[in-house]
């Protein structure tokens, strides 16, 4: 589900989860600029993250941002929780959410951690399995919020389908 397009009156937290120097053989050497990886979200169901490269680090983070906005996606919250337990899967990196009782915090590594706080989820528990390259993790968690569904949505569905049959 993709957020509002008017990105500009709301405020969003933005998030650099890394930043590499990249390089580019050419014939008299290498020629480095920088790729940046960066989350943002406003903390109340709408994240996203943006991949920006730049000769530059301070451009790099700004292209990362600004694909990032246009990229939106709005994500369930169930109290400061999940609505229910869910497995992704983007690249080699798998990830499991779970919902945690009021007070429990987000126990999740720093890509993911990123992402969880950006869309504005208090208690949360993970765990990252396969591959840990960050890109992927944090790509694999937006699989997994995105594809959450909350209870009425559920009903809803089987309701059609139960009138279709």
């Amino acid at each position: 589900m993709v957020a509002d397009v008017n990105t500009e009156a709301k405020t969003y937290k933005e998030t650099v989860v890394c930043v590499n120097r990249v390089a580019k053989v050419v014939k008299g050497g290498k020629r480095f600029s920088f790729s940046a990886l960066v989350i943002v979200g406003d903390g109340l169901g709408n994240v996203s993250a943006g991949m920006g490269k730049a000769k530059e680090v301070q451009a790099a983070v700004q292209k990362a941002v600004r694909k990032a906005k246009r990229e939106l996606i709005t994500v369930p919250l169930k109290g400061t929780t999940i609505p229910h337990e869910i497995i992704a899967k983007h690249g080699a990196s798998k990830i499991l959410l779970k919902p945690a009782a009021h007070g429990t915090g987000i126990i999740a590594g720093g890509a993911v951690r990123a992402v969880l706080e950006a869309a504005g989820y208090k208690d949360m528990l993970t765990k990252s399995l396969g591959n840990n390259n960050p890109l992927n993790v944090v790509y694999a968690t937006l699989n997994a919020l995105s594809s959450l569904q909350t209870k009425e949505e559920v009903e809803e569905i089987r309701k059609n389908k139960m009138h279709n049959a």
